[in-house]
């Protein structure tokens, strides 16, 4: 039987809560939450309850590496991605409206938020901090909130959740994805391409399913590389619909303009008028 850890439980019926009273105090105001908001939202609790209360939890902590991979993919980057897309403006007015939350809007800055999760990402994957996560329960729980975290934060910048700089358009999405594929493929690859298994307590872990440290080791970084593959490919696929959308909504408004110009029952355009 999995064991529940009320530090990493309790954040998730929190936050269930919080979400569904505002969605509610909207929804009387008239500005009703979208249904696949909501459902997206839905989605990341019950992620997060797959990850952390079933046999993923104690097969990845106690036997193998490869199911803990799984496990750090749903909390840090599945959950967090359907999450920030279950988010707006109205629903997180509230938060931002607290003292000091403010200024904490510069994390979700393009040049800040990417060295974070990265940094989050890597570091936490360092064989003594990894070690230490799986020795004391108090540094899992810490491990598991800061995957989460970077995550979101990382989801939020790239989604525009809050408003991002001018510059930061398609193209600069794009290239900022890119980057998030990039820090995911080396980690993988480390994984993937190591000729020794780098956590202790793996090797010290009972057998299972025929996997030898090795290549419990290499399972794990193709884990990691199959789930950042599929869901970094189906966001670029979004942002390229997007642009598509965009291009022809401006040739739209220049056909518009275009017309506008136009003298009519000529079909000609208006002669500049002089000064």
């Amino acid at each position: 039987m999995p064991k529940l850890e009320p530090s990493q439980l309790v954040p998730i019926v929190f936050g269930a809560a919080l979400y569904g009273r505002r969605a509610w105090a909207l929804r009387r105001r008239g500005r009703p939450v979208p249904s696949w908001k909501i459902g997206c939202f839905a989605g990341a609790l019950l992620v997060l309850l797959v990850a952390l209360a079933s046999p993923i939890d104690t097969i990845g902590e106690t036997r193998l590496f490869w199911m803990h991979m799984v496990q750090h993919v749903l909390i840090g980057d599945v959950a967090p991605f359907l999450a920030v897309l279950g988010l707006s403006g109205p629903l997180l007015r509230p938060v931002l409206a607290l003292p000091g939350v403010y200024r904490l809007r510069v994390l979700t800055h393009p040049f800040v938020a990417l060295p974070l999760w990265a940094a989050d990402l890597v570091v936490w994957h360092v064989p003594w901090f990894y070690d230490a996560a799986l020795a004391d329960p108090a540094v899992h729980a810490l491990q598991h909130a800061l995957f989460f975290t970077g995550g979101a934060i990382a989801w939020a910048t790239l989604f525009e959740l809050l408003p991002e700089p001018r510059w930061f358009g398609i193209g600069a999405r794009a290239a900022y994805l890119a980057g998030m594929w990039f820090v995911s493929l080396g980690l993988s690859s480390v994984f993937l391409w190591s000729s020794r298994p780098f956590y202790e307590p793996y090797v010290r872990a009972p057998r299972s399913w025929g996997f030898s440290p090795l290549s419990d080791q290499r399972l794990g970084g193709g884990v990691m590389l199959l789930e950042g593959s599929l869901v970094m490919l189906g966001v670029l696929i979004w942002l390229g619909v997007r642009s598509f959308a965009e291009a022809e909504a401006r040739q739209r408004t220049l056909e518009s303009r275009d017309t506008d110009d136009r003298v009519p029952g000529t079909g000609l355009r208006d002669a500049p008028r002089s000064a």
